[in-house]
């Protein structure tokens, strides 16, 4: 099963409005709890064998920031000319390839398309976050080594 199943799966089980879900491969074990009738999904991963570690990289959805966001913590309304960069999976946020590196981008950062802007811990695994625009890095929406939900924004970018 690869991330983009668990991710499937995940979706699934939190539009079904069940509290808990398992599912048991010869390889390992996921059980999935959701909060019934809410959208807050956690994650829990039983032992699975060791593994080297690995660099997956997915694409990350964009998307307009809308003009009314639902919490404060997101865009203002005169932010909706900005692009989001949003995370691809459920995991732990990390600004720098390891923790005596660098950032991998900065406010005011020019990106590219395909540039790494941020690596995500899911399962073991360092996932490499690529920008699919082009434009400066406006505001970092999520603090370093923090969880970060599937779809959550995570930054934002001034294509112009």
């Amino acid at each position: 099963m690869d991330i983009k199943d668990i991710q499937n799966l995940i979706k699934f089980v939190s539009k079904a409005e069940v509290s808990e879900v398992k599912y048991k491969t010869k390889d390992f074990e996921i059980t999935i709890k959701t909060p019934l009738g809410g959208n807050e999904v956690s994650f829990v991963q039983q032992p699975m064998y060791p593994s080297a570690p690995q660099s997956i990289a997915p694409q990350p959805a964009v998307s307009q920031v809308a003009a009314t966001p639902s919490t404060p913590s997101e865009a203002t309304a005169d932010d909706s000319k900005f692009v989001t960069i949003k995370s691809p999976m459920i995991g732990t946020f990390y600004r720098k390839p390891s923790p005596d590196k660098d950032a991998f981008v900065n406010v005011g950062d020019e990106v590219s398309s395909g540039k790494v802007v941020c690596v995500i811990e899911a399962m073991k695994l360092f996932n490499q976050i690529e920008s699919e625009v082009s434009g400066k890095i406006v505001k970092i929406l999520v603090d370093d080594s923090t969880p970060v939900e599937y779809d959550q924004p995570l930054f934002l970018v001034d294509p112009s």
